[in-house]
């Protein structure tokens, strides 16, 4: 068995993809580059913001940018995440509500309610 310590990389990658707007901008990116004016535009959050995103995924080494002219193109650095985030698609296809339903990371807000969120592809 791994130590916590030995983990910890699986931990920060895991940690990457947890943030719903984040999540967004690398399914839209699995159908090939994408500019912020693109993201900003099919997300609907402010270009600040897919900017800090892309960043982080960008440090993450999740993402990288192109430039052309004054414009910057962004992609999956990775093709193995397309296939990460399509064994997650599996997973919680398989589990149905269970996930959604998990007191601690589930969809659940503090009032009880359950939120839905939409994906990318959905739009």
């Amino acid at each position: 068995m791994r130590s916590t310590t030995d983990l910890a990389p699986a931990v920060a990658l895991f940690h990457s993809l947890s943030d719903p707007t984040r999540l967004a901008i690398l399914e839209r990116l699995t159908e090939g580059e994408a500019r912020v004016v693109d993201l900003t535009n099919i997300l609907g959050v402010a270009q600040s913001t897919v900017s800090a995103h892309l960043a982080c995924l960008r440090d993450c080494g999740l993402v990288v940018g192109r430039p052309q002219g004054r414009q910057m193109f962004y992609s999956l650095t990775r093709p193995e995440l397309m296939d990460l985030l399509a064994s997650a698609e599996t997973l919680l296809g398989a589990t149905g509500n269970k996930v959604a339903l998990c007191p601690n990371y589930g969809t659940r807000t503090r009032s009880g309610a359950t939120t839905t969120k939409t994906k990318v592809n959905d739009r």
